[in-house]
């Protein structure tokens, strides 16, 4: 039973966003939210009343933001605003990346700054409940104005427009939501661009990104111990002395996990005297050193993802006394920029892993194991193309690991004329969490067939149970098979979290 998640607008966190997007936890409004919000609401009611110039209000958005618009347009405006920006092309979002999105603007809206109606924050609260979701592409935002193509596709399902998908159906917005009880919203003066204004995209694909790059972290140590024993490496570059002495807080952890994995190996008893090698490579040595920094970088990410999960990213923002006030705050740069950082971190995952399966695989590295890990080798041929897949992921993953967020493009009429390319960074770190996985799904499998070879010697308690758990997804390969489905079901047990 997943734990209820209440909207305030200042305390969701990263594990809330991952138990709504991934495991559909309940989710509803807390009552102050609702009162800010609807005070926020009565301070535009008030703008527009008075006739006040207001952008966004009664004003055209972004270069168009010097035409006032008539009172008897101000709805025709919000609509049209959500219509013209659903211009998202590519394919689409993952359900679970357009869940968290749904459930960042609700708390946005809960925040109380947007001057939206809680009726607003309610309907995606609805959706979220009765696990509706819109179609949205993920390419078209350059993260400036915030992510506004991907949240106008959402917004354009709140009026009833557009379509939406509940489990394997599609059908008509308004049909749907009526369906289950929900109506569409009908938009005032300044909702529109409530809804589309922010960083929710980009920041839904971080903040289960995180989530992601902490198992991912777990499974790379897991992945890199099981190798150690399988290549009869020694633990002696984990001695706790050694990272104290260089005082990295990763690379201390790192080490101290490592350690706590090999513990009471019978794999290292058995080599530990008469053993002509004198240090292992580095990808086996160096394993804290590399594996400790990736550590320091989720968890800087992670602050800063956490923070923008409660943050006011629309423009204008409302303010005590009906005070509205213009700014940036949806621009999108803090986050891209964590996004770039987080995909060269896991990128280094990646590069240590295949590395490891490399050795694991080479007769002339291997300490003895069969060539490839095939008792029939030349008949057979192992696990040689596995090796191939994870050197190609790899390779994949140095190039995705170029920045997007350094790069600019103008927009609107040359208005936005510095921009993050946030979305661009989301893509490619999704793209890269992929790849990480199957990488270490990759040496899992080989690393298991390799400690599978050295019995009956066993490995430390942790390697142990590990083997464990990846010979209850695949077997031990005796004759060759079609390893595809045996990359992904490892894969698989990674993003679920079965090896941290």
């Amino acid at each position: 039973m997943t734990t209820p998640v209440v909207l305030d607008g200042s305390s969701l966190t990263l594990d809330d966003v991952y138990s709504v997007a991934v495991h559909a936890a309940p989710v509803s409004l807390a009552a102050s939210a609702r009162d800010r919000a609807m005070e926020s609401r009565r301070h535009v009611e008030a703008i527009v009343a008075r006739g006040d110039v207001a952008y966004g209000v009664t004003t055209g958005f972004g270069k168009l933001s010097d035409v006032v618009i008539p009172p008897d347009r101000l709805a025709e405006l919000q609509v049209n605003l959500v219509r013209s920006h659903a211009a998202g092309v590519g394919d689409l979002l993952p359900e679970r990346v357009v869940r968290a999105m749904m459930l960042l603007r609700a708390n946005v809206i809960a925040k109380g700054l947007s001057g939206a109606r809680p009726a607003l924050a309610e309907l995606l609260i609805g959706m979220l409940n009765e696990k509706l979701y819109p179609l949205v592409p993920e390419q078209g935002s350059v993260g400036a104005s915030g992510d506004l193509a991907p949240l106008a596709h959402l917004a354009l399902s709140m009026i009833g427009e557009g379509e939406l998908r509940c489990g394997t159906r599609q059908s008509p917005a308004a049909t749907l939501l009526r369906e289950h009880g929900l109506e569409p919203v009908v938009l005032g003066p300044k909702e529109g661009i409530a809804l589309i204004n922010g960083t929710q995209a980009h920041t839904a694909i971080a903040a289960l990104a995180v989530t992601d790059s902490h198992r991912l972290w777990d499974a790379a140590h897991v992945a890199g111990a099981m190798s150690l024993e399988a290549l009869r490496g020694t633990p002696v570059a984990f001695d706790e002395r050694i990272h104290e002495a260089r005082g990295q807080i990763g690379q201390i952890a790192s080490a101290a996990v490592f350690r706590q994995l090999v513990a009471d190996s019978e794999i290292r008893e058995s080599h530990r005297r008469g053993d002509p090698r004198v240090q292992d490579p580095y990808s086996l040595r160096c394993m804290p050193q590399v594996h400790g920094p990736v550590l320091d970088a989720i968890l800087f990410v992670e602050a800063i993802v956490a923070r923008e999960l409660n943050a006011a990213t629309d423009n204008p923002l409302v303010f005590d006394g009906g005070e509205l006030v213009s700014g940036g705050n949806f621009h999108g740069q803090a986050v891209a920029m964590a996004l770039d950082f987080l995909a060269i971190a896991l990128t280094n995952l990646a590069t240590m892993s295949e590395r490891r399966t490399d050795r694991l695989v080479h007769p002339d590295f291997n300490e003895g194991l069969p060539p490839f890990l095939t008792s029939d080798a030349g008949v057979s041929s192992g696990f040689m193309m596995a090796q191939v897949s994870a050197a190609a992921l790899a390779s994949e993953c140095k190039v995705l690991s170029h920045p997007a967020s350094v790069d600019t493009i103008p927009t609107d009429g040359n208005k936005e004329d510095v921009v993050p390319m946030a979305m661009g960074a989301a893509w490619k770190l999704g793209r890269v969490v992929r790849n990480v996985r199957h990488v270490l799904a990759i040496e899992l499998m080989c690393a298991a067939q390799g400690v599978d070879f050295r019995a009956p010697l066993k490995p430390g308690r942790g390697v142990a149970r590990a083997h464990g758990i990846v010979r209850k997804v695949v077997t031990r390969l005796t004759r060759d098979r079609v390893l595809s489905g045996d990359v992904a079901a490892l894969a698989a047990a990674i993003e679920r979290g079965q090896f941290s």
